[in-house]
């Protein structure tokens, strides 16, 4: 087996007699470097041998020298024999390794959405009675028991037959010798019969033994495989015993029970298998060759298929009308939001690079491009609908389930996640699921036109992840769909949350909502250039904000801050947090002065009818007024602080009172009360109207709470 190293520059009186028969070119300093990904067999005489041409992320640079596995040349290992410095862990990842590889290209192929001209394909070699050449490999041993299995469905259907005819049957001279008769109306009845038995038929566990195998190599590398027999076949922790030795054992003890051609050839296959045999013999009367041209196009179809959308794509997005073509795209749960609808678009770029090589300034701009994009397609769809125009229907119809990307109350845009992903490979060459941010100095991208204004259209970001080039390739081409479909929706939360965490890292979020006297949106209106681009609405129609202000920017932030909890509640609130729940958590902390003095009178009670038109309003908590309709006598309207209201005569909370100013009611003097904040005793309702009180009082807290607890 010889070994090539995608893209890496040989010299060429090193890999000549290798790479006879593939257009590699020599460069004027007599360098040869490879751009294909794939198996081909070389019949040249001096090589006649098969050769694999690795993915260039087996590469990784040390000490200015680019080495496979971080410690050979790849000239050093291109001929893997009993001479190669390669350990047999190394050389049985590379025939481990090569399988995936082919297997990738094998379900790109088949993919009819991809660019399949880039693929080389003629027959695999299958093993056979002819030529040995020098090394064969185990992907060859892994296709020629699909292909034996394909090819002899009638040797399988003629031995099973023949081992089971007459088998359990009742040997009726046994059992009558042996057991004893029940006789019912004048008839005997034999109630154990002895059936006919065999001894252990090794042709039977021969088949047990192959098909358990291509049982595992459907399971484990995703081939497709018919298993037409109803054997119960060894999986599981059994299966892997075999693997670790056992198979070559248990098959070299039934070896010489077998006769015919076709008999041994199954044999030396299973043991081939377990053997990862180099001497199993194949026809080398064709070329054979399975080869990919810019394997970074596979992976970029890699990564479409398990980050990308899987469904249809708007034509403006994925291929852009300046021309760019965006890697991958979809829609997941935006970074501001906690609810799932309201979406927004994920903009990600697939890297296909040598382990360790830096993002290029070049593809930064691209991706900030390709965000730039995508908010003026979206704004296009919203702002410039044209019933005439029929493509702009089509897309409205089915593309409108992500909302406008401009709020035009505040002029803020929402976050563009923006993301690299690239290929690197674990230090113990293990396929084990890991994507995480990348280690690379350079994590994250910025691009903006102002300080501390992230919600504004020029502020764009990306980041930049790693994920194991072994693992998605195998995941690719075991081509589960629900394993790809679970590693999506887990790989979309990590995306989403990691870009969070980088941007908390960096900007202090909060939820704001107008106080109940305060009017919002006329005060962001006149404030307008103070809150530009800091302030967002991704909340839909409600009247919660978000805010966002760089760390960087603490006097400005305190400024703001101090002016803004003038007439807004502004409560920390990290991404993705519901500010419902975190402004209304932060209203019902009890005030300092009412736990300083519990005693002190300074709550006025109030009765709200059935019939009154704020009943609902108080019964949702969400009042801001009352008028008292007659002052009430013995109490001075200056101490009061609070409002508990008697709804149908309930209490559960009282209110902040902002504001008490004199009105009349049906003629008469009467108080009214601007209310705000709501803050409650506890959950359920208590009857306390009648009961324990009137409205008019003024009481304390001490004894608000005791009344509600049932105390008084």
């Amino acid at each position: 087996m010889r070994i090539l190293i995608e893209e890496y520059k040989y010299q060429a009186q090193d890999v000549k007699d290798t790479i006879h028969g593939i257009d590699a070119l020599e460069n004027i300093e007599g360098e040869v470097s490879v751009n294909y990904v794939g198996y081909y067999f070389n019949p040249h005489p001096d090589v006649y041998d098969c050769v694999f041409i690795l993915p260039k992320v087996l590469l990784e640079v040390k000490d200015g020298c680019e080495l496979v596995f971080g410690q050979y040349r790849p000239e050093d290992i291109i001929c893997i024999n009993e001479d190669s410095p390669l350990t047999e862990e190394q050389k049985n990842f590379i025939y481990d390794f090569s399988v995936w590889i082919y297997r990738a290209v094998v379900v790109f192929y088949n993919d009819k959405r991809n660019d399949t001209s880039i693929v080389y394909h003629r027959k695999m070699a299958q093993v056979n009675k002819g030529r040995k050449q020098r090394n064969n490999t185990f992907l060859d041993i892994l296709l020629s028991m699909i292909q034996f299995n394909e090819d002899n469905r009638q040797f399988f259907m003629f031995i099973i037959k023949n081992m089971h005819a007459g088998f359990n049957k009742i040997n009726w001279t046994r059992t009558i010798a042996r057991t004893n008769a029940v006789v019912q109306d004048n008839s005997a009845i034999y109630v154990n019969p002895v059936n006919k038995k065999r001894q252990i038929n090794f042709d039977e566990e021969l088949l047990v033994i192959f098909f358990s195998i291509l049982n595992y190599i459907h399971e484990h590398y995703g081939f497709p495989v018919n298993i037409n027999c109803n054997y119960e076949l060894i999986k599981g922790r059994k299966f892997q015993n075999y693997l670790n030795g056992y198979g070559k054992i248990r098959l070299h003890q039934i070896k010489y029970k077998y006769f015919s051609d076709k008999a041994l050839q199954l044999w030396k296959l299973c043991y081939a298998f377990f053997d990862r045999a180099k001497n199993v013999t194949i026809d080398m009367g064709q070329k054979d060759y399975l080869l990919v041209k810019n394997f970074n196009i596979v992976f970029e179809a890699i990564i479409d298929e398990l980050v990308g959308e899987t469904g249809e794509v708007p034509a403006g997005l994925k291929k852009q009308e300046d021309g760019k073509m965006v890697d991958h795209i979809y829609t997941y749960k935006g970074l501001t939001t906690h609810e799932d609808d309201k979406p927004i678009y994920y903009i990600g770029d697939s890297k296909y690079y040598k382990r360790g090589n830096p993002i290029g300034r070049e593809s930064v701009a691209k991706q900030f491009t390709y965000a730039r994009n995508v908010i003026q397609w979206n704004l296009n769809l919203f702002m410039k609908g044209d019933e005439d125009d029929e493509d702009w229907k089509s897309d409205w119809s089915q593309f409108r389930e992500v909302p406008k990307l401009r709020d035009d109350m505040t002029e803020g845009y929402n976050i563009i996640p923006n993301f690299f992903i690239s290929a690197t490979m674990e230090e113990d060459l293990s396929y084990r699921d890991t994507i995480h941010i990348t280690e690379r100095s350079n994590k994250y991208f910025t691009s903006d036109q102002f300080n501390n204004r992230l919600f504004d259209r020029d502020t764009l970001l990306v980041c930049h992840y790693d994920v194991n080039f072994l693992f998605v390739v195998s995941l690719y081409a075991l081509n589960n769909r629900s394993k790809k479909e679970g590693w999506k929706r887990k790989v979309r939360k990590i995306f989403r949350e990691e870009i969070q965490k980088m941007l908390q890292q960096n900007y202090q979020f909060y939820a704001m909502q107008s106080h109940p006297d305060e009017d919002g949106e006329r005060y962001i209106k006149t404030h307008f250039q103070d809150v530009l681009g800091k302030i967002y609405k991704p909340y839909g129609t409600t009247d919660y904000y978000s805010l966002a202000l760089d760390k960087a920017d603490v006097t400005n932030n305190e400024r703001l801050l101090e002016e803004l909890r003038k007439h807004f509640y502004v409560v920390e609130c990290s991404l993705g947090d519901n500010p419902q729940v975190v402004i209304e958590s932060a209203k019902t902390a009890m005030p300092a002065e009412i736990k300083e003095k519990p005693e002190e009178r300074n709550i006025l009670t109030g009765l709200v009818r059935k019939v009154d038109s704020n009943n609902k309003l108080y019964m949702e908590h969400n009042a801001t007024t009352y008028i008292m309709e007659r002052i009430p006598n013995n109490v001075n309207i200056m101490d009061v602080r609070y409002f508990l209201p008697m709804v149908n005569g309930n209490i559960d909370g009282y209110y902040e009172v902002e504001k008490l100013t004199f009105t009349t009611y049906d003629g008469n003097p009467a108080i009214r009360l601007r209310l705000g904040r709501y803050i409650p005793l506890g959950e359920e309702w208590v009857q306390v109207y009648r009961i324990k009180m009137q409205p008019g009082e003024l009481i304390s807290y001490d004894y608000t709470l005791k009344m509600y607890k049932g105390e008084i």
